[in-house]
């Protein structure tokens, strides 16, 4: 993996945000005065399982995604964006909602319900006269059926040409569309979630053999042909953009067309998807406006994909509605400015309740975490729990447990008393203390937590004072989470291990023929 440095962030800088934070009840600020004309049609499209790193626009030389590399150029790249939960259906109720999960009740679960009660960006836009639709994955694997919604939150359903064909389901939004009419739509990807499309026989020569593996992972064959399946379904992925941008362009709707690109979450291995560590929450974020957003630029503020539904409301002309506590772009979008643009966009607060029925009684993995451009500082609220579900099938790695492969686990597993393994297992698998930090500028994977470690990182020089570190980011953290309502923070019984566990959907079968 390869991220960009930038500078340390100062302290009093976060510290200063709470009083910004008190008047603002949370994250949200009023939108910019300037409004574009006419409103602009928004595509969005969501990878299912990606983390930042495996991008050539994050510095990846093996992976080829020339689609989103383009659009990075041309467009602004937002280099810490993160999804403020690492599991599927609460990350994309967030997105949807502009509200981290624990405002969302049941939602914050893997399968909980969305209800009505919680604005979503589409429906409100569709008042404003959009037409608004998805196709693929929307808000999943939550089911429609146990709210009091009419349809999913992601919009109308066009998956008249099969849920994983998405260019001909967009097609036949776009042909529907009436005359003048904007839209909104949400393109799901299948891709790269497991299981992976692309079969790899141990045999084949393949240029993702030389990959990076996270040195959480060993670096055996097993591990590096499931990391290549994992690469060749991100290039499928990269197809499906470009074939957005070509349906947009043969229909001459791209001058007007807010075109973003993100995932729900990181990629479905150990320590990854389901944890609270960059694998797991830092994800990709291109946005692309011909002529209302100067591009050719790399934003380096801290950038919650809760921030996206105010940003739409705002490009729309709507007022944002009681709640939503995500932060409108649109300052960003409409300056020029590279690197840092809003200087109080210095850190993030990421978040999980319950993924999979992984553990005795249905029981969660209750974390949060505060990220800032030089350490993460992390809060296991229930410690004795093993945070990749109960031994031996550790099944919160991902939330199907064990019904399909997953290589880099497997060997894991069957390996966990080797020497080489045995600490990289622990790593993936064991239980963790309540309190864990690590500090990036020596530690870029995220291994060793310094508030338990015997002696300084690697390559970091003596004398930092972790634990005045650590007291400081758990009291920003408190605080941040009191004042958006968080019932960890404030005192009230959190009800999320309460809530029935919903046996989801079987995931639908993907057509891995079909070209992209």
């Amino acid at each position: 993996m390869r991220k960009r440095n930038v500078p340390l962030a100062a302290f009093a800088a976060s510290l200063a945000l709470m009083g910004f934070l008190a008047g603002c009840g949370g994250m949200r600020r009023t939108p910019s005065p300037t409004t574009p004309a006419p409103r602009p049609n928004i595509l969005v499209i969501v990878s299912d399982d990606q983390s930042w790193a495996y991008t050539g626009a994050a510095g990846d030389s093996v992976v080829r995604t020339p689609s989103l590399d383009t659009l990075a150029r041309e467009g602004i790249l937002f280099s810490h964006a993160f999804a403020v939960c690492p599991l599927c259906s609460p990350s994309r109720a967030a997105i949807l909602t502009g509200q981290p999960i624990w405002r969302l009740k049941e939602a914050a679960n893997q399968t909980g319900p969305l209800d009505v009660e919680f604005h979503c960006y589409t429906d409100l836009l569709q008042v404003e006269g959009y037409r608004v639709g998805y196709t693929g994955k929307g808000w999943e694997p939550g089911d429609v059926a146990l709210t009091s919604r009419s349809r999913n939150p992601a919009g109308d359903e066009f998956n008249q040409l099969g849920k994983w064909n998405p260019v001909g389901n967009f097609q036949v939004f776009l042909d529907s569309l009436p005359e003048g009419t904007p839209f909104c739509f949400w393109w799901g990807s299948r891709y790269p979630h497991r299981p992976f499309a692309v079969s790899l026989p141990h045999e084949e020569t393949s240029p993702f053999d030389s990959t990076d593996i996270a040195p959480i992972w060993p670096r055996v064959p097993a591990v590096v042909g499931d990391v290549a399946r994992y690469l060749r379904d991100l290039q499928k992925f990269d197809g499906e953009i470009g074939r957005a941008f070509e349906i947009l362009d043969a229909r001459g709707k791209l001058d007007n067309t807010l075109i973003v690109v993100t995932s729900d979450n990181g990629m479905p291995f150990p320590r990854a998807k389901a944890n609270l560590y960059d694998l797991g929450t830092r994800v990709p974020l291109v946005m692309w406006w011909r002529g209302h957003a100067p591009g050719g630029r790399v934003v380096d503020d801290f950038v919650p994909l809760t921030d996206l539904a105010p940003t739409f409301l705002e490009a729309a002309g709507r007022t944002l509605p009681p709640g939503m506590t995500g932060s409108s772009l649109m300052t960003i979008l409409q300056s020029d400015k590279s690197g840092r643009v809003e200087m109080n966009r210095d850190f993030v607060v990421t978040a999980r309740e319950r993924h999979a029925n992984s553990r005795g009684g249905s029981l969660g993995y209750p974390s949060r975490a505060i990220r800032t451009y030089d350490y993460l500082y992390i809060r296991n609220y229930e410690p004795d729990r093993w945070p990749a579900g109960d031994p031996p099938d550790f099944g919160d790695v991902d939330s199907w447990d064990l019904s399909y492969a997953s290589p880099t686990k497997e060997y894991m597993m069957e390996h966990a008393n080797d020497p080489d393994v045995r600490s990289l297992f622990n790593l993936c698998f064991e239980k963790r203390p309540a309190e864990e930090l690590f500090d990036l500028r020596s530690d870029e994977y995220e291994i060793l937590n310094v508030l338990v470690a015997a002696s300084p990182p690697e390559g970091q020089a003596s004398g930092v004072d972790y634990e005045n570190i650590r007291k400081q980011l758990a009291g920003l953290l408190e605080r941040y989470l009191k004042q958006t309502g968080d019932p960890r923070a404030t005192g009230e019984k959190p009800l999320w291990d309460a809530y029935p566990f919903i046996m989801p959907k079987p995931p639908a079968e993907a057509d891995t023929t079909r070209a992209q």
